[in-house]
């Protein structure tokens, strides 16, 4: 089961996408602070809390290997976009831009 409190955090944020459905630029700012918040807490309270003998780090280990891996947000470069977007204006039928 889930922590109520985890599961909360994820509620607010589907519920902060939802009301910014179709709005790009409000959408990226929602991804913005989940990548901000992700490398805040990956380099200092996680940083802080990593393994100091064998058993943690064995312990932490086998938790990645069972729960899924390390969390990671991935970041779309300029040049994928691009490329989605030529595609997305090929499929309707537009010219994309020269």
């Amino acid at each position: 089961m889930k922590d109520p409190q985890l599961l909360a955090i994820e509620q607010s944020v589907r519920a902060a996408v939802a009301l910014r459905q179709g709005d790009a630029v409000a959408l990226l700012a929602v991804l913005r602070l989940l990548e901000s918040l992700h490398r805040e807490i990956e380099t200092g309270a996680f940083a802080a809390a990593l393994p100091q003998t064998r058993r943690e780090l064995y312990d932490l280990l086998l938790d990645i290997e069972t729960q899924g891996g390390w969390p990671y947000i991935y970041r779309r470069s300029l040049e994928s976009f691009l490329t989605y977007l030529r595609k997305t204006e090929a499929n309707a039928g537009h010219d994309a831009p020269a």
